[in-house]
């Protein structure tokens, strides 16, 4: 792998993604998949009844063939790849089931979370034991900044679980603004896809270029006023994916400095339920915290580009701690 090539997955990504979220739309449109708007959610957002869920289809199938095409041009490691390629599948179809529930099917709720949780943690769990024992790193984690080497022994498998669980929920929770989540994660998959290079990891900077270029397309539909919405079948693919492709790399301890925004979105909601239920109090106006920005003012669409930038900015610590 080389840049040039990486910059034609990338732009591959991104023309197919286009061509298959133009088709999806419609298809969408047909079985009303249009979204259902909380009622607790900012008033600004209920003119986007009705605005069609689960593009993140397309995310998937463009992500999957570009990855599929331009790994035949390698030597690769045939277990890794099908890893990949079973993690962002189970997770997607997982998010996809409970689109299903919640919007055909027309229950609100969607799947229980105890439902959601279990089968996260179940391919987190293989995950992480193909990579404890099979892997050339073992149980060793990556230290960004120290560049040393921590074995975590027997809390690697339980460590590992938790960061793709995590990650997976993390980008769910990212996905409230027009092109929030489609944007940083394209940010966050260039990245990982320029690190997988400088590293000599042929198949995670496959799947990370084909991901951010299969992102940038479909940000061209879900850019505000967005066309279409991702749905759970696209942030909990997105969330799966990236953190299996990073701790295939061994850099597992990046996702939350580069993936910083999802982070500094999960954490805004543990805060905020916490807080309620001890004090009765709210720390911020609504969480996830792009809602707060947006309630203090701040357009849609601000509220985007300001996260964009933080991404953007984080990524380019992310390159400093290596």
């Amino acid at each position: 792998m080389n840049f040039f090539t990486m910059g034609i997955i990338i732009v591959t990504g991104f023309i197919l993604s286009v061509l298959s979220t133009s088709v999806l739309i419609p298809i969408l449109k047909k079985k009303h998949t249009g979204q259902n708007i909380r009622e607790e959610g900012p008033s600004s957002h209920f003119s986007k009844a009705g605005t069609p869920s689960m593009g993140g289809i397309a995310i998937i199938f463009s992500t999957l063939l570009v990855f599929t095409i331009f790994m035949l041009k390698y030597e690769f490691n045939i277990t890794e790849y099908i890893l990949i390629c079973i993690s962002f599948l189970v997770f997607g179809f997982l998010g996809f089931w409970d689109d299903f529930i919640k919007i055909l099917k027309k229950h609100n709720l969607g799947l229980r979370a105890w439902q959601k949780l279990v089968a996260q943690i179940v391919i987190s769990v293989a995950v992480a034991y193909y990579m404890a024992n099979y892997s050339a790193y073992g149980t060793n984690v990556f230290v960004p900044f120290l560049n040393i080497y921590i074995d975590l022994g027997i809390f690697y498998i339980p460590f590992i679980a938790f960061v793709i669980v995590a990650m997976s929920n993390s980008v769910n929770l990212t996905d409230g603004l027009d092109g929030l989540a489609a944007g940083v994660t394209s940010l966050v998959a260039l990245f990982f896809a320029v690190a997988a290079i400088s590293f000599g990891h042929n198949i995670p900077s496959i799947f990370s270029a084909a991901l951010s270029g299969a992102c940038l397309g479909f940000l061209v539909f879900n850019k505000n006023p967005a066309k279409v919405f991702m749905g759970d079948t696209g942030s909990l693919a997105l969330g799966g994916g990236l953190a299996v492709a990073a701790i295939m790399m061994n850099m597992t301890l990046l996702l939350p400095i580069v993936g910083f925004v999802y982070v500094m979105e999960a954490v805004s909601v543990i805060l905020q339920v916490a807080s309620f239920k001890l004090t009765g109090k709210r720390i911020f106006k609504m969480a996830p915290i792009h809602h707060h920005f947006e309630l203090c003012g701040m357009k849609e669409t601000q509220v985007v580009k300001l996260f964009w930038l933080i991404a953007m900015l984080c990524c380019i610590l992310g390159f400093i701690s290596l």
